[in-house]
């Protein structure tokens, strides 16, 4: 059973929206909404995944801000698609 068909591409990534911390100085909360192309088996699905991020960057600029929401975005999404693209072991014939 061969796997090669296996797809999955982030296709976008938007940051939905952001503030502080109720409860920790300094900590910046929020929500990123990625948008996931995904191929298996010559099934196409596009979908959208809400990730729930946050940053510790005290008080810094607007883009700032969102620089660092969208890195630990990509940091889950790299977590996300290193154990969704793991190759299977195939059993010797």
């Amino acid at each position: 059973m061969s796997f090669q068909g296996a797809s999955f591409d982030v296709k976008g990534c938007e940051v939905r929206y952001y503030g502080p911390h109720q409860t920790i100085p300094g900590r910046i909360t929020g929500m990123v909404r990625v948008t996931i192309e995904e191929g298996f088996m010559g099934n196409v699905s596009r979908y959208y995944l809400d990730l729930k991020v946050k940053a510790d960057v005290g008080s810094v600029s607007t883009p700032e801000v969102r620089t660092a929401l969208l890195s630990h975005a990509a940091h889950q999404l790299n977590r996300l698609k290193a154990r969704h693209t793991d190759k299977l072991p195939v059993a010797a014939e």
